[in-house]
């Protein structure tokens, strides 16, 4: 049985190991920016549980301008929870959890909850295999992006709400 929350700060460990073990090297956050991201914005940080474990969530902030490659926003440097752009940072499932569609339950969840909170768009960025996934999802493709994060090539992506 699939349950959604928002993120507490007693998460962060578990967040982090999940972080860890689906991306690579540099691409995954810090245990201390997954931190501060519970911290200043749990209301866009969704969690995924399965039988009261964690096993995915999506987390974001929001702008009044939108700016892919800037990494401090990463860090929630320029979010304002009233705007209404939807950056996404991290979309991610334990890898002992994948194949079972749990990352388009996190996505239909997580945009319902955005359309809720009356947000306009949600962007991110993504490795060129997962452009069609989030096609899928409803996504439109935008733009290679001048972002090399982790040392890898991102694509980005929108989808009007």
């Amino acid at each position: 049985m699939s349950t959604f929350r928002n993120a507490n700060p007693s998460d962060a460990t578990r967040c982090f190991e999940i972080e860890n073990a689906a991306y690579e090297g540099d691409e995954a956050a810090t245990l201390e920016k997954i931190s501060k991201r519970i911290e200043v914005y749990p209301d866009g940080f969704l969690i995924l549980e399965e039988q009261g474990d964690i096993v995915g969530f999506i987390n974001c902030g929001c702008a009044h301008e939108v700016e892919m490659s800037d990494e401090e926003f990463k860090e929630l440097v320029g979010h304002d929870p009233d705007a209404p752009n939807v950056v996404i940072m991290s979309v991610v499932v334990d890898p002992a959890h994948q194949g079972k569609g749990l990352s388009r339950a996190l996505m239909v969840e997580f945009v319902g909850r955005m359309k809720r909170m009356g947000k306009s768009t949600i962007h991110l960025m993504c490795k060129e295999h997962h452009v069609p996934l989030y096609e899928g999802f409803g996504y439109n493709y935008l733009q290679p992006s001048t972002s090399d994060h982790g040392g890898m090539t991102w694509h980005e992506m929108s989808m009007n709400l």
